[in-house]
């Protein structure tokens, strides 16, 4: 296993693709002679989660310029279940022709298919990706319970304790949970698991102290870091944060950990090359648009756009984290 470079300027090669993709936002793509016969009625836009979350409202403000711009409806629709599994194995069996995308997520492109025996779908062979449009990185939470100031303190705090802090996760396989056992790897820490179903149980459990630590986005986490109820220890990120620019990352304080959530278009397989071209074009043309950069800061979101092969770089990165740490920490989902 090659070692991640800890400390000093450079970024991981997740990093590099995360940045080279928020740059690729300056650079249009020009339009192509058949990308004008798409769409030519309305198109669906599957969100796997119910409605009402972060991602439904990043694929409604996106959507609703990039209809503006083409003409034709953009209906963001939920089918959910078996997290996320469920409306993404629709989208991955619907014709390849442009009328059914899906919105895809660090878990049902990422930890699904490490966490989940009987993943319906391949992540890769069965899509077709378009644009990464924003991403969240998780945010490191403590308890004030905790008798710590800072990630050094917790650390040692942890070690001098093992096995008696506990971490709340959305629950087990969850993208939390998978990141905070990295973290436990790169600090060399031993802190229990506590499994919760869903966001909304987890942050009631670390607000009532029944446990200590967590990982969480910013919407959810940041009011209780502002009223003091949580302690914000660093950015779960290889660079800082546009939402947190004076919080340091946890690589800068010496524990390269990446992890969140991000919001990315992708079609079935094999949707024709036009289609790609005209969704990425109008995609990034909305992401570029001031009031949309601002409603996605809003919702707690980093506008990130880019190219259909730097969405596959970022999916192929996460596969190839999260599966290596499955192993290495040879964690257990049943």
């Amino acid at each position: 296993m090659q070692k991640r470079r800890t400390g000093g300027p450079g970024l991981s090669r997740r990093g590099l693709i995360w940045a080279a993709m928020a740059f690729a936002l300056i650079v249009p793509l020009a339009p192509t002679a058949t990308a004008q016969t798409y769409p030519d009625k309305a198109v669906r836009v599957i969100n796997p989660f119910p409605a009402g979350g972060s991602g439904d409202a990043v694929a409604r403000t996106v959507f609703d310029k990039v209809s503006a711009a083409l003409g034709q409806p953009f209906l963001v629709e939920a089918r959910t279940g078996a997290a996320g599994s469920i409306g993404t194995d629709y989208v991955a069996k619907a014709p390849p022709d442009g009328y059914t995308l899906i919105l895809g997520t660090a878990s049902t492109f990422g930890t699904n298919a490490v966490t989940q025996k009987a993943l319906p779908y391949d992540p890769v062979k069965d899509f077709t990706p378009v644009v990464m449009m924003a991403h969240t990185p998780y945010l490191l939470l403590v308890n004030p319970s905790v008798p710590v100031k800072d990630m050094r303190e917790f650390v040692a705090y942890a070690k001098a304790n093992p096995g008696k802090l506990n971490f709340g996760s959305f629950g087990n396989g969850s993208s939390n949970h998978l990141a905070y056992e990295l973290l436990k790897q790169r600090a060399g820490i031993d802190i229990v698991h506590v499994p919760y179903k869903g966001g909304a149980p987890l942050i009631t459990a670390l607000l009532a102290g029944e446990v200590q630590s967590s990982l969480d986005v910013y919407a959810t986490s940041m009011p209780h870091v502002r009223s003091g109820k949580f302690l914000l220890l660093g950015v779960a990120a290889a660079r800082r944060s546009a939402l947190l620019p004076d919080t340091p990352t946890l690589a800068e304080l010496g524990y390269p950990v990446e992890g969140g959530t991000f919001f990315a278009i992708l079609g079935p397989a094999k949707l024709p090359q036009n289609v790609v071209a005209t969704l990425n074009r109008e995609i990034n043309q909305a992401l570029a648009l001031p009031d949309v950069r601002e409603r996605l800061m809003q919702l707690g979101v980093e506008v990130v756009g880019g190219t259909p092969e730097q969405l596959a770089a970022a999916i192929a990165g996460e596969l190839d984290l999260w599966s290596r740490l499955v192993k290495e920490r040879n964690l257990r989902f049943d």
